[in-house]
């Protein structure tokens, strides 16, 4: 298991479903099975690619970028700072990865959380 590669492969997968291109990234990246855990989206591949090609065509606009990357045995956690400019919101998301003995990603969760205009302390959430 290649810890390195992982975070690598979680990284492109992401960026690449996030642009708005999530079939091809899906066919890159995922392995048999692609178990979902975020309650917005359907379990399996195929919610999960119509979730991502619908965001881009809806916020084409959107950007990511990967605040940090951190991998243990066989999962990859990924932080990230989203800019939706459309309609004026940014989130945090902090994502995990589980990749099956081939160096394919098989399961997912999340969490996201929109930065507030207002914070009670001067760092970033990022």
């Amino acid at each position: 298991m290649n810890q390195n590669q992982n975070k690598q492969n979680a990284i492109a997968f992401y960026k690449m479903s996030f642009e708005g291109n999530p079939r091809k990234a899906a066919e890159i990246y995922v392995g048999d099975e692609y178990i979902q855990h975020n309650p917005s989206v359907g379990d399996g591949i195929e919610p999960f690619i119509e979730y991502f090609e619908k965001a881009g065509k809806e916020h084409p606009k959107k950007s990511i970028e990967f605040v940090r990357s951190v991998a243990e045995d066989n999962l990859v956690a990924l932080h990230t700072h989203q800019i939706w400019p459309d309609i004026k919101k940014e989130y945090i998301t902090m994502d995990f990865f589980r990749f099956d003995d081939n160096g394919k990603i098989v399961e997912h969760w999340d969490a996201i959380q929109q930065i507030p205009e207002t914070s009670a302390n001067n760092n970033t959430m990022y």
